[in-house]
C-alpha cells in the first residue's frame, strides 16, 4: 500500500500511470523501481521535486 512520506496518509488519488496525488497535504507522488518520487506543484503548474526533504527507507514502499 502506498503511504505519502510527508503526511503519512493513504488518502491518495491515481493521476496517472505510477503517480499519485495526496489530498492531504497536496503533493504529487510519483512511483520509479519501489521508490517514491515526492514533487511540490508550483503555481505555474511545473513540479519542484522534495526528494531531499526524506530519506530513502521513507520513501521505499512498504509491502
Amino acid at each position: 500500500m502506498l503511504i505519502c512520506p510527508n503526511c503519512k496518509s493513504k488518502n491518495l488519488g491515481k493521476i496517472g500511470v505510477n503517480q499519485y496525488y495526496c489530498w492531504d497535504c497536496f503533493i504529487e507522488l510519483s512511483v520509479s523501481k519501489g521508490i517514491i518520487h515526492a514533487h511540490q506543484v508550483e503555481e505555474d503548474g511545473s513540479l519542484s521535486s522534495l526528494d531531499d526533504l526524506f530519506d530513502e527507507h521513507e520513501r521505499t514502499i512498504q509491502f
